[in-house]
């Protein structure tokens, strides 16, 4: 199905600011996915629904959590809106009717990575951080990255979020620690 068909659906679910960066995953992740040969409907459907569950309040979120039987630790408890991936992989089987677990699975890790990544979750979750309504120190560099080599690219977004969670004193989530230690054991970076 064409990411077209659940514009109207999504706009109901997500506020305007959400919504136009949802538009540019969806843009930006069709030009990785053909850069790096990933599904290119797939990423687009998962470009523009990876945050399908982003406006939910945090007890809607751990409520949806524990109706979808995902596994909560006291990181995801202290900090919800990190379930928002993982609610929105469930929420598009029962709102949208997609039921791709390629698409399930890069919706579910765009926000904090795992251990080995498809190219098509490598896609999303790059997506994600450097579409263009995207406005960071640093942002311009990795875009320029994502260009010449998706892995590099996503080692660099993985330090950077890292660095950040570690210089705003919030709880560090293991699988995004997990994500950089496999991408740089797999691809013998020296970053």
């Amino acid at each position: 199905m064409s990411p077209e068909f659940y514009v109207d659906k999504l706009k109901k679910l997500l506020n305007e600011d959400r919504f136009k960066h949802s538009l540019g995953v969806m843009e930006t992740a069709e030009k990785l996915a053909i850069k790096y040969n990933a599904d290119i409907e797939k990423a687009k459907v998962a470009g523009l629904l990876h945050d399908c569950a982003k406006n939910l309040s945090d007890e809607e979120l751990i409520s949806l959590a524990n109706k979808y039987n995902i596994q909560l630790d006291d990181v995801l408890l202290r900090s919800p809106s990190l379930l928002h991936g993982p609610v929105g992989a469930y929420l598009i089987g029962d709102y949208f009717g997609i039921h791709d677990e390629e698409i399930k699975r890069a919706i579910m890790l765009h926000t904090t990575g795992d251990k080995d990544m498809t190219v098509l979750d490598k896609v999303i979750f790059l997506a994600d951080y450097i579409e263009p309504n995207r406005n960071f120190e640093g942002v311009e560099n990795l875009r320029k990255a994502s260009l010449s080599d998706l892995d590099e690219a996503v080692i660099m977004a993985l330090d950077q979020t890292i660095n950040y969670i570690i210089k705003k004193h919030q709880l560090l989530y293991i699988k995004t620690v997990i994500a950089r230690n496999d991408m740089i054991i797999k691809t013998n970076s020296t970053l």
